[in-house]
């Protein structure tokens, strides 16, 4: 079964080098760059329409993604890894103070530069267990008007929440968080009570970015 990554903002399909070396042999394993130029549901489709028919995995916003492609392209999806990653804000007020933010992020970029944001964003909390070189400046994105796409177009505050239709995803469902990341532990939970075919893998000793913190434990998962 074909594996596809989708990474995650201010990432590019760089970032999963080291879990797609890591994988065993086996099916063939691909990452691809999420589209720049198109609305949120429409940069799902793309992404299906490039990756095809198989194990779709998604980081953060592109387990955003690839969740939004399972709902809308099922027959793509034969297996669905959502790796720190949420159907979205259920509450209008909360996603409208989100998409202020992430506009007031949007304009940071454009005034102060990729290199001065990054090293702001990931500073935060949801980041602070990423050390060395799994911080991965080197495989950040580094053009300004794809970050500010995906905040003003892909990001939370934009994007129409989905929990409505989890029920709906028929395919397995594997739900992955790193045990520091409170947050994403409990979306993570909260989906396993309602999508049919779902597992929960807690990753130890990992925070959001379990993918670049622990690749091995990851690969583990993967591989189960």
């Amino acid at each position: 079964m074909r594996r596809i990554f989708v990474h995650g903002f201010t990432q590019t399909a760089a970032s999963w080098n080291p879990v797609i070396r890591a994988v065993p042999p086996g099916p063939e394993s691909i990452a691809l760059d999420v589209p720049s130029d198109r609305d949120f549901a429409a940069t799902a489709l793309a992404i299906g329409g490039e990756g095809g028919r198989g194990t779709y995995v998604g980081y953060s916003m592109g387990g955003r993604l690839c969740l939004r492609l399972a709902l809308d392209r099922p027959e793509l999806v034969e297996h669905l890894v959502l790796v720190s990653a949420s159907p979205g804000i259920a509450e209008r007020a909360q996603r409208h103070r989100r998409r202020l933010l992430d506009e007031q992020h949007a304009q940071a970029i454009e005034r102060e530069g990729v290199d001065a944001f990054l090293e702001q964003w990931l500073n935060q909390p949801l980041f602070r267990t990423l050390e060395g070189e799994a911080r991965g400046m080197g495989v950040r994105q580094r053009d300004p008007a794809v970050l500010t796409h995906q905040l003003r177009v892909l990001g939370q505050g934009v994007m129409e929440p989905l929990w409505d239709r989890l029920a709906e995803l028929g395919m397995p469902v594997t739900l992955v968080a790193g045990a520091g990341d409170d947050t994403y532990v409990g979306h993570a939970r909260e989906m396993r009570t309602v999508v049919r075919h779902a597992r929960l893998e807690i990753v130890e000793g990992a925070g959001h970015a379990l993918h670049l913190e622990r690749p091995e434990a990851f690969v583990r998962v993967l591989s189960s």
